[in-house]
């Protein structure tokens, strides 16, 4: 029971990761300069993000320290809780990421709608995501790797919610009535306008996963993808990856061309914006059915690890 709960605690702080930083990142950098670009800032989907973040953050740091210190009733010990939180490096990660939401929680109420706000709380979000990278395999590595390693870990927990955060930002788009030809053409410069950031996610993730590959599973260990339970669920991880990049894919080169057509067509918005609606959610279901394994795949020793 206890590492089902570490393992949710793990989703839920990756997934509030995610949108922490991925939507007002795009809300920043992508989304088109309008009065109804301003309308559709998620301030409540956020609100809701950070709270949850923080909060399974702290339960996190509770978990963890009642999984080091052999019991619950040793963890709720003051003394138990303050040497994880301040002297460990996993339970300084945690604390940090609780502090940040609060923050980007506090900013969000505070600031009035801008790119300016945007690019504040995205850099809130880029420490929250950061941090996942000290509560996950790429601290463990030691000696002069472990910077690589570490470093890899940060970068690719940065591109997954550069792609996925988006995800977020243009299903609060797609979620409207379609008919307005302002909101209509807003939507189709974001979706144009996000496939720069995509493709440089993807890139980064690409890369920063065979490093992490390397270090996890070995290249003389490649077998273990098939033979171990960290190797199973990392080739499902890989599966889903690949079901993901070819609804992007179609996303970039079919739907959101076919949108653009349908400006100049009413009778053919309805179906382009079918199409949108059920791709990107499909996609966002991949997405967390991924950031799902991952979080099992950080409780379990990678093949690496197994000698």
């Amino acid at each position: 029971m206890l590492d089902f709960l570490v393992v949710l605690l793990r989703l839920g702080q990756y997934l509030g990761a995610v949108l922490l930083l991925g939507v007002p990142m795009f809300f920043a950098f992508r989304m088109p300069s309008s009065d109804l670009a301003v309308s559709r800032w998620p301030r409540t989907l956020l609100l809701l993000a950070a709270f949850l973040t923080a909060l399974a953050s702290l339960a996190g740091l509770f978990l963890q320290t009642a999984v080091m210190a052999g019991s619950i009733a040793e963890a709720l010990k003051p003394a138990s809780l303050f040497y994880m939180a301040f002297e460990t490096s996993i339970g300084r990660a945690f604390v940090v990421r609780a502090a940040a939401t609060v923050l980007f929680g506090i900013l969000l109420l505070a600031l009035r709608t801008g790119r300016g706000s945007w690019a504040a709380l995205t850099g809130i979000g880029l420490v929250v995501c950061s941090s996942l990278a000290w509560t996950g395999h790429g601290a463990a590595t030691e000696g002069p790797l472990g910077f690589i390693h570490l470093s890899a870990d940060i970068i690719h927990a940065v591109a997954a919610a550069m792609w996925l955060g988006a995800l977020a930002a243009l299903g609060t788009l797609l979620a409207v009535p379609y008919g307005n030809p302002e909101r209509d053409r807003l939507t189709h410069d974001a979706l144009d306008g996000f496939s720069g950031m995509g493709t440089l996610a993807v890139g980064l993730l690409v890369v920063t996963g065979l490093v992490n590959s390397g270090f996890l599973v070995g290249i003389d260990r490649l077998g273990s993808l098939v033979t171990t339970p960290y190797g199973l669920l990392l080739s499902a991880k890989l599966v889903i990856f690949a079901g993901m990049l070819v609804l992007a894919a179609s996303n970039r080169f079919i739907l959101t061309p076919r949108l653009k057509r349908s400006l100049e067509d009413d009778n053919l918005l309805p179906r382009a914006i079918r199409g949108l609606r059920l791709s990107l959610a499909l996609e966002t279901l991949l997405a967390i059915v991924l950031l799902g394994l991952v979080a099992l795949m950080g409780t379990l020793e990678p093949s690496a690890a197994m000698m």
